[in-house]
């Protein structure tokens, strides 16, 4: 069974249609632990790369999987990270070799995932002093300055992050350096929803926004304005944040300085 997108969208489409019967809750974070992963019926390539700690465009390039980015059960998904080939040549002249690169895109060059050029993205990207994730996250700030109005908890049923009750509007910040991985409301019950990734095992995700204010492929700095909260896929205002490493939640509050 394929993914298709909806045909009759007036947005670029989004990476995935989110809910299959399930939510990110359903799925299992222990089965990705290995370096392949085999697709099962609900599975989207966005919930593979969210509990698997990864760039849902990084699995599309390494897989080779091309916007709309369909997916089927039974796929093998690869969860290394692909590396830049290097083609050896023969100099004849000389008699010694050079070594070529080669990093080309797997997506057509003038779309993205949300229909952004790719000279924009190179552009949001340039604007940053980053090139790299770090090995560790240096420094944790709290997302916002409003009160936890409930806690993580590591039940099965248990919320997987911390809740905030706040004000529409009130500014919401990213918790650590790092790259915007995806915005968009295709997560049914987390309406608009910014994800970043701070290193190669820490992501964070920021959900209930009123507006947000970053793009994907945006390198951001801890403390930076990301986003503003709302009530978007609840009734109350409030952001949701959550913290996983290696794609499983963990209770913030285990990074986040005392208050």
């Amino acid at each position: 069974m394929v993914l298709f997108s909806c045909s009759n969208r007036k947005q670029p489409a989004p990476v995935i249609e989110i809910y299959q019967g399930k939510t990110f809750r359903d799925f299992e974070p222990e089965s990705f632990s290995g370096n392949n992963y085999t697709v099962l019926k609900g599975d989207t390539l966005f919930s593979i790369a969210w509990f698997s700690g990864n760039d849902y465009q990084d699995l599309a390039r390494t897989n080779k999987i091309a916007a709309p980015y369909n997916i089927y059960p039974g796929q093998i998904i690869s969860l290394k990270k692909s590396t830049p080939q290097v083609v050896t040549t023969n100099n004849n002249n000389r008699g010694q070799t050079s070594k070529i690169k080669s990093n080309q895109a797997v997506d057509p060059p003038s779309k993205q995932a949300y229909g952004k050029s790719e000279e924009i993205v190179k552009k949001d990207s340039s604007e940053s002093s980053f090139g790299e994730f770090p090995n560790q996250v240096s420094n944790w700030l709290w997302p916002t300055s409003s009160a936890v109005s409930r806690g993580f908890s590591a039940k099965e049923e248990g919320n997987k992050g911390l809740d905030f009750a706040g004000n529409i509007g009130s500014s919401i910040l990213a918790a650590a350096d790092g790259k915007v991985v995806y915005t968009g409301n295709a997560l049914r019950g987390f309406g608009n929803l910014v994800i970043i990734k701070h290193s190669d095992a820490y992501l964070t995700a920021y959900a209930h926004n009123d507006q947000i204010l970053v793009k994907e492929q945006q390198w951001i700095k801890a403390g930076q304005q990301i986003a503003t909260m709302g009530k978007s896929g609840t009734d109350q205002v409030k952001l949701h944040f959550e913290v996983r490493y290696k794609g499983k939640s963990i209770d913030p509050l285990k990074f986040l300085p005392k208050r």
